[in-house]
């Protein structure tokens, strides 16, 4: 029988001294917030922190409320309190699309947004749809706090820009004028881990026919970052349209990396990146535009 790692834990009671602990913790210290990720890697020895910083007291980082010109989500905000958020769904209900198709009520009753976007798993669902939103997070140390893109924090697999002794404690996300977004997923079963999944934000011009802006994020297809730059650039300014959605969706498909695995092969995964893409720009434009 395998025996546990040992580990410490500590449950601070302020921000402060969470962040004293993870910089004094030299590189193996981790916070400890919903834990759906972080427990079952402990388990199977991907991951070995010597300190377990449990973040849940700390109510100061749990709040979802506009801020000017975005929406502020703290970082312990819970997957059902973005999920059910009237403000989140009225500019931006491609997260309450994304968080009916992640996990269980269990899971979404204690995971943490935050906690989402730092483990950085290839096939997360909202790493995709806030790099969609070109959202920003703020990451906080004992030195202060800077601010990266949330396309920006992830590196690779399992990687983030966040070094030790830091915190993601919000996420930023812009609030636009006629902007529609959506979320379209495969799975192969309720609440599982995406085959495919992709997420579009598209804003329209004051004409209400031209792209302004778009967004696009992808997971579970190796998409750097879980973005769609090239397609996202292809589609900037054009007419939204069926024929400039789908070879904005075909772009989408070129540069992606899918593997062959369980899921399926490379090339299913690929097409359905092109059919998610499109029903994704479709379904954010008639949103831009009031229909639905």
């Amino acid at each position: 029988m395998q025996v546990p790692s040992y580990v410490e834990y500590e449950r601070p009671a302020t921000l402060r001294e969470a962040l004293t602990l993870l910089a004094n913790g030299n590189g193996d210290a981790r916070p400890l917030a919903g834990g759906h990720s972080l427990i079952p890697m402990m388990k199977l020895r991907l991951a070995r922190p010597e300190l377990l910083v449990d973040i849940n007291g700390l109510t100061e980082l749990a709040y979802l409320r506009q801020d000017g010109d975005h929406i502020a989500i703290g970082a312990l905000t819970r997957h059902t309190e973005l999920l059910h958020s009237a403000l989140v769904y009225e500019h931006y209900p491609i997260f309450r699309d994304a968080e009916l198709v992640i996990a269980d009520p269990i899971v979404r009753n204690w995971g943490t947004v935050g906690g989402s976007l730092c483990q950085a798993d290839p096939s997360v669902d909202l790493s995709a749809a806030f790099a969609a939103a070109k959202a920003t997070v703020v990451i906080t140390s004992q030195q202060g706090t800077r601010t990266v893109t949330a396309r920006e924090l992830h590196v690779g697999p399992y990687e983030t820009v966040l070094g030790p002794g830091e915190l993601l404690t919000e996420i930023r996300v812009p609030i636009r004028a006629r902007t529609g977004s959506a979320y379209e997923k495969v799975e192969r079963r309720v609440g599982d881990w995406s085959i495919v999944a992709v997420g579009a934000v598209l804003t329209l011009g004051t004409d209400g026919a031209t792209v302004a802006d778009v967004g696009i994020g992808l997971t579970a297809v190796g998409a750097a970052q879980f973005a769609a730059p090239e397609a996202e650039a292809y589609l900037a300014g054009k007419p939204a349209t069926a024929e400039h959605f789908a070879q904005a969706a075909a772009v989408a498909a070129e540069h992606v990396n899918p593997v062959s695995d369980q899921r399926g092969p490379a090339d299913y995964k690929r097409h359905l990146v092109v059919e998610l893409t499109a029903r994704a720009l479709h379904a954010a434009a008639r949103r831009a535009r009031g229909e639905a």
